[in-house]
This record gives C-alpha cells, sequence and structure tokens, in this order.
C-alpha cells in the first residue's frame, strides 16, 4: 500500500473499533431471531455475504426499501438485487426461466452468480427502478440464507455503503459507512470472495454478461455450453454505472509490472502520498482484499492508488472492471 514502512500486509490489519453501531455476531445466541425480528417490522440489517456486505430490507416493506434509497444515498432509478434463499423461491418471484437460467441455478447456486430475468407480478415495483425485470440471487452465506428463510421473504440487499463509494466486506466497513442509520450490523467476518456477484441476463435469448464478478463467467459458459459474450450496456441493472466503487485517492491504473513500478517513482519524486495495491499475483487473493485496501488508502490519506491491473480472465475480469470504475472521474 503506502511506504512499506508504513503499512503492512492488508490481511494483518487490527480490526476497526466498532464505535456506537448496532452490531451483533451471527455466531451469538439469539442474532438470527433478532435480525429477522428486526427485517419484519420494518428494519433494515447489513446482513454478510460471500461477496460483499449487503443492506438488506424485506421486499414487501416499502419503508425499509425507502430508508435503504435513502440511507445510501442511490438514485430510485437503480435497481436493486433480490435475495432468496432456495432455487424453488426463484419461480414465484420471475416470470417463466429459460433452460439455460434453469441450468445456471442448479450449477451456481448458493453463491456469487445473479440472473437477470422477467420479473412475476410478485416483484415489487419499488425495488426495479421501473423494470420489466429482475435481478435475483442466492447468497452462500448459511445466516443469511437462514434469515431469509426465518423471514418468509426475500430480502432486497444493495451494498451496505454510500452510493458509488468502495464496497463494504466486514461489519465495520459498514460501521464506518452508515453507523447508526442501520438498525442492525450482523457480523459474519470478512466476506470471502470480496467482489460482487456476477450478473447474466437471460432476457434475450442467449446469455449475456452484464456484470462480471465473483463467479468466473468462464465456469458460467461451461453451463450453457457456449461462450457468454457482454450485453454492452444494454439493461438497466445493480453495480454498472461507469462510476462506481470509488476511493477518495484518485485511481492510475497500469497494465504490467514496469509500468506500476514507474508511476510510483513518478508521483513519489513529486511529493505525492502513493499507495499501490498488493497481491496482484493472486487474482482471488486480490479480489478478497481488493476493497479492504482501498479503504486503508484513504485511511492513510493517500493521493493516489496505483493499481496494476490482472489479465482479463477468471477472477481478473471482475477485478478490472472494478479498477476502471473506480478510476473513472
Amino acid at each position: 500500500m503506502l511506504a512499506p514502512s508504513r503499512l503492512g500486509a492488508v490481511t494483518n490489519l487490527p480490526a476497526m473499533p466498532k464505535m456506537d453501531c448496532h452490531i451483533v455476531d451471527a455466531d451469538e445466541e439469539g442474532a438470527l431471531a433478532r435480525t429477522v425480528e428486526v427485517l419484519g417490522n420494518d428494519g433494515i440489517v447489513a446482513l454478510p455475504t460471500e461477496t460483499v456486505y449487503g443492506l438488506a430490507g424485506s421486499i414487501f416493506s416499502e419503508h425499509a426499501i425507502r430508508r435503504i434509497y435513502e440511507v445510501k444515498g442511490r438514485p430510485r432509478s437503480h435497481p436493486l438485487i433480490l435475495h432468496v434463499a432456495d432455487v424453488d423461491d426463484v419461480q414465484q418471484f420471475a416470470g417463466e426461466l429459460s433452460d439455460d437460467a434453469l441450468r445456471c441455478a442448479v450449477s451456481c447456486w448458493p453463491g456469487p452468480f445473479t440472473m437477470l430475468v422477467r420479473r412475476s407480478d410478485r416483484v415489487p415495483d419499488s425495488i426495479v427502478g421501473g423494470s420489466e425485470y429482475v435481478a435475483i440471487r442466492i447468497p452462500a452465506n448459511r445466516f443469511t440464507r437462514d434469515v431469509i428463510r426465518g423471514l418468509g421473504s426475500p430480502v432486497a440487499a444493495p451494498s451496505a455503503n454510500l452510493f458509488g463509494r468502495v464496497s463494504p466486506t466486514t461489519a465495520q466497513h459498514v460501521c464506518h459507512d452508515l453507523g447508526t442509520q442501520v438498525d442492525l450490523i450482523v457480523d459474519d467476518g470478512p466476506s470471502s470472495i470480496g467482489v460482487e456477484s456476477t450478473i447474466i441476463d437471460f432476457t434475450r435469448g442467449q446469455a449475456r454478461l452484464v456484470r462480471p464478478g465473483g463467479l468466473p463467467v468462464e465456469d458460467i459458459s461451461s453451463v450453457v455450453g457456449y461462450e457468454i459474450e457482454s450485453s454492452g450496456g444494454e439493461v438497466a441493472a445493480p453495480g454498472t454505472l461507469p462510476v462506481h466503487y470509488q476511493p477518495r485517492a484518485r485511481v492510475i491504473l497500469a497494465e504490467h509490472h514496469e509500468q506500476a513500478e514507474r508511476f510510483v517513482e513518478e508521483h513519489r519524486r513529486a511529493g505525492r502520498r502513493v499507495a499501490r495495491l498488493l497481491h496482484v499475483d493472486s487474482p482471488p487473493l486480490l479480489a478478497a482484499t481488493l476493497y479492504s485496501q482501498l479503504r486503508q488508502a484513504d485511511d492513510e490519506e493517500a493521493d493516489l492508488i496505483i493499481a496494476e491491473m490482472p489479465r482479463s480472465a477468471g477472477l481478473g475480469l471482475a477485478i478490472r472492471d472494478r479498477l476502471m470504475r473506480a478510476a473513472e472521474r
């Protein structure tokens, strides 16, 4: 990150203080019942997932959905992802599913995979931004799936941070960003994957990529039996705005190691505080720590973050997508 003498590996960072946020540990006795109760009473809860922490509310609570948009500062036209607990639940909220969508539902869930499908009449207008489509996923986090089952309702859950900023991968990140505006924050440790879900559009014939994410698109291609191409931004979906996932520090992209070294040297000679991303040679580790590293750079008041781009394959495609959006100004 910043000068080696100042910063160690992100994975060894001390935990941020919990301040006065309403945090409960996922393995604490009564945590599940308390979470279900808050959501059942029109509350909003930061829930853990394998991708990032989500700011959840029952899809049938207009009050909770309105608060999600208000707390995040999110435009009402920007749709939310609907989270369910079981594959059987998807049929209630989706229109007719294609054979490809059904194959992916069985093979890719639970996990960091979101399908964009035509919505059923049960999906409230408030979570889809006026669209005829809905984005649905089943998270891999067992606690969150149990909460959804206990609630008896899907939840809408965008990332639990201010709109457009760096996503949260720990409960402490949520506390830092949103504080007591959230009724409850469930702490289940750091998110294991660290970048948002992959979104695939199943509404227009062959499956198409809307947003690369935690499930490599190559894995989805192997399920459907053909190479998945990009949708080209034709469909409104969460996390696809050109400017997104941004730290306060300016992000500068480098395509290879030598270019990154040159950028670091030039800017440090100019007297700027420079952070540099770690774990570039390990896409899974870089993905898992990416947002923590961006946040640490801001905590250390870096002027610039030099980000060496991974290859456009596997998780590298999702990391490149997040970095390009973070660097856009």
